[in-house]
């Protein structure tokens, strides 16, 4: 038997919500752009620049809340210490030194001589400010240019009406899951770029599904006005979303609960994405197709051969 979590023939009227749907996003991403001007971003070590030091500890599990204590006390400014891995696994960032190289080696072997030697320190890395604005300035170019790739791939596979409408869904899910770090102060690093730029793909993934079915409908069912076939084809592809949706989450749950402190807030960010993504293909993504004339648009290029209406 097959497992059903929307069933077969759904007839919901999600044009119906399009408004309100439309005017909550808009809200959601106003929301994050005033959370990320006013709050702005926890950025780690990677764009800000500062030191990372990986340290096992040979005795047993490492002991989080003394060894934090310590490290507060040598007086080296944010120091942020979590599990690693596994419970005798540590990881210690702390904020770039004043000076120049010779101040990051001693404060690190400082730390080294606070956790003793019963900690085997087994990585450590070293991020300047030059280093962190490059990599800042080629994160957000990933992100500009896979948001372009992608508008100009929907652009061609469909039409021009299609690829505005999918660009600002993905807007939508990056700006708002910016907002969802700037609100929690989950540590904005390389790793949430790559979450971010998942997002996207998940999303727009999600979005052409919903497209193909409605670009299909256009020209199979001719009499039907346009919000009848926009509703048609997303309670045609529910199923599929949702299905994929959730097992997406199931995925990124068991990161969450078993992958340790550094998968955590990539997994977090990535189940934001999951959920916001599969929302804004249905009612930011088709809520904004609805403003568009498609079906003058599909008779000016329609081939002659195309499937008519079924009986």
């Amino acid at each position: 038997m097959r497992l059903k979590l929307v069933p077969s023939e759904t007839k919901i009227d999600f044009l119906k919500l399009r408004l309100s749907a439309l005017g909550f996003s808009g809200l959601l991403v106003a929301a994050s752009i005033a959370m990320f001007t006013i709050i702005g971003l926890n950025l780690g070590i990677d764009f800000r620049g500062g030191i990372l030091i990986e340290a096992r500890n040979t005795e047993g599990p490492a002991e989080i809340g003394g060894l934090r204590s310590d490290l507060d006390d040598l007086g080296l400014g944010d120091i942020s210490l979590q599990s690693f891995g596994s419970e005798t696994d540590i990881l210690v960032r702390v904020q770039r030194q004043d000076g120049d190289e010779k101040a990051q080696i001693a404060a690190i072997e400082l730390i080294t001589k606070t956790l003793g030697a019963d900690y085997d320190v087994r990585r450590t890395e070293f991020v300047g400010p030059t280093v962190g604005a490059e990599l800042a300035e080629k994160g957000i170019l990933a992100v500009i240019c896979s948001l372009a790739a992608i508008m100009v791939y929907i652009w061609f596979r469909f039409e021009w009406q299609f690829s505005i409408a999918a660009i600002l869904a993905l807007a939508h899910d990056v700006l708002t899951t910016i907002g969802l770090f700037a609100l929690t102060s989950f540590e904005f690093n390389l790793a949430t770029v790559a979450a971010i730029l998942t997002i996207a793909g998940y999303s727009i993934n999600d979005t052409v599904v919903v497209f193909d079915r409605v670009r299909e409908n256009l020209r199979r069912y001719k009499s039907y006005e346009q919000p009848a076939i926009l509703n048609m084809s997303l309670n045609e592809t529910l199923s599929r979303t949702v299905m994929t949706s959730v097992t997406t989450m199931l995925a990124l749950l068991a990161i969450v609960l078993f992958g340790g402190a550094v998968l955590r807030d990539f997994a977090l960010a990535m189940m934001w994405g999951v959920l916001i993504g599969t929302y804004s293909s249905i009612f930011v993504a088709v809520g904004m197709l609805a403003f568009f004339d498609l079906k003058k648009n599909l008779d000016e290029d329609e081939d002659p051969g195309v499937m008519r209406e079924e009986g």
